[in-house]
């Protein structure tokens, strides 16, 4: 079993850490500043609770001062970036400082997190910003987006993610993302890959509340180069699994009319939890033309109150020859993970063609043995 990531917060952590701070912070005690970090329950705190416990305890080290607060901070960071390169997640508490105690002076903060940025996201860091000030802030990461380095490039984009994983959400993008939209057209061009990743995921943030609004701007930018056409693929990955027939269209996927589906078998019509689910068929394409086909299967979970829920996942896409006849095996594991409850009864899988449901059967699901 891994070591959970909270674990990154341990002696050799803090022993190559608190010289750091001791280099920018006259009189600093590195062995109180532990000692704090350490105190009362900190055995019992998880990943983000200790990243917030630390921030905490930094507060009482650093300058009361706000604004010299994250001066010292941003004297820190040359120390952190030349001797601890590729830690970024260690020192994501620093986001967390600028996150607890600078709401009250958003310019000082904008100025710190653009730095800090550099070296440790401050995606999560941004958002009670953007709650609170949206307008100052968005029109910051606008200028944010043209900016020479990378990351802050990145920040711009990933920041204002309407439905950013694990972070505060973001209602009034959800509602209205006209703001994000210049800030992706400024970084669609981008030559870091790591910044265009960004872009195709806050479009599929939106695609999920604003579907036309992603196509929209799917088909104004289609063409422009092979690297915008792999932003707005990726950018509607969610409506191309839940079958948009719009989407569809967009990439090339047309009527199933001459393609069958034969001999749909399942290998065994009941597994246990932690098993596999074996199944086969066969794809034909009978017209006298090339297909070009997104194949995909989709499983109806059953929930806790005995409902179903579809997960689906993707086989193929590829252009199938005229009268062509294709095998598939695939195998669909059932094993207990963090992010999917697995309910024991009467399961379904689906095949998916072009985003229509072709053929369907059931199995059941039984506890583990």
């Amino acid at each position: 079993m891994a070591t959970p990531l909270k674990y990154i917060y341990n002696e050799e952590f803090f022993n190559a850490f608190a010289p750091l701070l001791a280099e920018v912070l006259p009189d600093f005690s590195a062995e109180n500043f532990t000692k704090d970090v350490f105190a009362g329950d900190w055995g019992e705190l998880e990943l983000k609770a200790r990243m917030r416990r630390i921030s905490t305890v930094l507060r009482d080290y650093l300058p009361k001062e706000y604004k010299k607060a994250v001066a010292k901070i941003t004297a820190l960071l040359p120390l952190i970036e030349e001797r601890h390169p590729g830690r970024a997640l260690e020192y994501m508490f620093l986001p967390d400082f600028i996150e607890q105690y600078g709401l009250s002076d958003v310019e000082i903060s904008l100025r710190g997190m653009e730095r800090i940025t550099q070296y440790t996201s401050c995606e999560f860091a941004i958002r009670p910003y953007l709650l609170a000030d949206p307008e100052v802030v968005m029109r910051q990461m606008t200028a944010w987006s043209t900016h020479p380095h990378h990351a802050v490039r990145r920040f711009a984009s990933e920041g204002c993610r309407p439905r950013l994983p694990w972070a505060q959400a973001l209602p009034q993008f959800k509602k209205d993302p006209a703001p994000i939209l210049p800030i992706l057209e400024n970084l669609l061009h981008d030559e870091s890959d790591f910044v265009r990743k960004s872009v195709a995921n806050n479009l599929n943030d939106i695609s999920k509340d604003h579907p036309q609004v992603v196509l929209a701007f799917s088909k104004k930018h289609q063409g422009k180069s092979k690297s915008v056409d792999w932003i707005i693929k990726h950018a509607n990955r969610t409506l191309l699994k839940q079958g948009n027939p719009e989407a569809l269209r967009l990439f090339g996927f047309g009527s199933t009319e001459k393609i069958e589906i034969e001999d749909f078998v399942l290998r065994e019509d009941k597994i246990k939890i932690g098993e596999s689910l074996e199944f086969s068929f066969t794809l034909k394409n009978t017209d006298t033309a090339p297909a070009k086909i997104r194949l995909e299967y989709g499983v109806y979970f059953m929930k806790a109150n005995g409902s179903l829920a579809r997960k689906v996942f993707q086989i193929s896409e590829r252009i199938f020859p005229a009268g062509s006849e294709t095998k598939f095996v695939r195998k669909q594991p059932f094993k207990i993970i963090t992010t999917r409850k697995l309910y024991p009864g009467e399961h379904r899988v689906a095949l998916i063609v072009n985003g229509e449901e072709q053929e369907q059967t059931g199995f059941r699901l039984e506890g583990e043995g």
